[in-house]
């Protein structure tokens, strides 16, 4: 079957590899109908996150089983399903609080062999563990383009909202507009925000929050600062959302949340940073950070897909081959793609 490969930073490649064959009880292998290029996947096209060179990449997927062990009771053979991005094995500790995503067992697909050595989802099929709660049948009325952001996308903008704690009647900043920033928009638009300010330097990103029914902020040519200030009565808003994983961006979420307000963390930090740290406590924030929790909101999410409240199609910018991968890494590392779905 073929595959999209890691070879070495900023090469990627279509392979053959071998077929997937079941292995546990619980089982499945998949044909993928879709999967998508996501930021995250930068982070190995780049060489950040380690992969072994002719690794397969991918971890968002929506396809049909093909295959189900003896103890997957989920799903069956042709239910046309969505994957979470990682697993989990419901027995740990962390499972039984519902902390899902840290997991002791989890694995993560297409993330190497640090992350649980679990072969990526940008292939024509795919060996699928855990399944029972790795894995939901699709609505017949949602489309696989739609599907595709249960697993990962929606389901951390969706954990971005859910994680900060917001109420119905909030305000809301989110700083990144990017596909996990517009579904955050949408996540807390559904959720009843009264007000959400969608932040970033892009003007097609900004248009599109602001089609979603968000409050577009210039980063740059406005001053986002005194422009929440103002629309809040100077007191800022109930949270703060940084869906880039920069330190800049966390800090202006920091200093954009109200006194006693949440900042919610969703993207992907690393190493080590300088933060306003004196003036988050001086203020009383709840800073809440980490990986999305997504198997324990994709029930949410499918529900909310399906009704129409979240509607992920208009962030879909492009559809290319599986075979042409290479050059949709490449523009999407060059930003001349908001999200771009695979199909083989």
């Amino acid at each position: 079957m073929r595959a999209v490969t890691f070879q070495s930073p900023e090469q990627v490649r279509v392979e053959e590899k071998a077929e997937p064959e079941l292995v546990a009880g619980d089982d499945t292998i998949v044909q993928v109908e879709a999967s998508g290029v996501c930021g995250s996947d930068l982070h190995i096209y780049h060489g950040r996150v380690p992969v072994e060179a002719g690794f397969t990449i991918g971890h968002e997927f929506v396809g049909t089983v093909l295959a189900a062990g003896e103890d997957v009771q989920r799903v069956a053979v042709g239910d046309r399903v969505v994957g979470c991005f990682h697993t989990a094995c419901a027995t740990c500790t962390p499972c039984l609080r519902g902390d899902y995503h840290r997991c002791a067992n989890g694995q993560t697909f297409g993330h190497g062999s640090h992350l649980g050595n679990l072969q990526g989802a940008q292939a024509e099929r795919l060996l699928v563990p855990r399944s029972n709660l790795t894995l939901r049948r699709v609505p017949d009325s949602v489309s696989s383009d739609v599907a595709l952001f249960a697993g990962d996308v929606m389901g951390t903008g969706f954990h971005a909202i859910a994680h900060g704690g917001m109420r119905t009647g909030d305000t809301v900043a989110v700083l990144g507009l990017g596909p996990v920033g517009l579904c955050a928009v949408q996540s807390a638009l559904a959720g009843g925000a009264v007000e959400v300010f969608a932040i970033d330097t892009v003007a097609e990103r900004l248009a599109m929050a602001a089609s979603f029914g968000a409050t577009p902020l210039h980063l740059t040519e406005q001053d986002p600062k005194r422009e929440v200030r103002a629309a809040t009565g100077g007191a800022g808003v109930d949270l703060a959302v940084d869906a880039v994983g920069n330190p800049e961006p966390l800090a202006l979420a920091i200093s954009l949340a109200r006194d006693a307000g949440t900042v919610s963390g969703i993207g992907a930090y690393s190493g080590r940073a300088e933060i306003p740290l004196g003036l988050a406590w001086l203020k009383g924030l709840d800073l809440r950070l980490g990986v999305a929790n997504v198997i324990a909101h994709v029930d949410r999410v499918l529900a909310l897909l399906e009704a129409g409240t979240l509607d992920p199609a208009p962030i879909v910018s492009n559809h290319m081959s599986l075979d042409d991968a290479a050059e949709a890494y490449g523009i999407f590392d060059r930003r001349e793609a908001l999200k771009i779905v695979l199909t083989p």
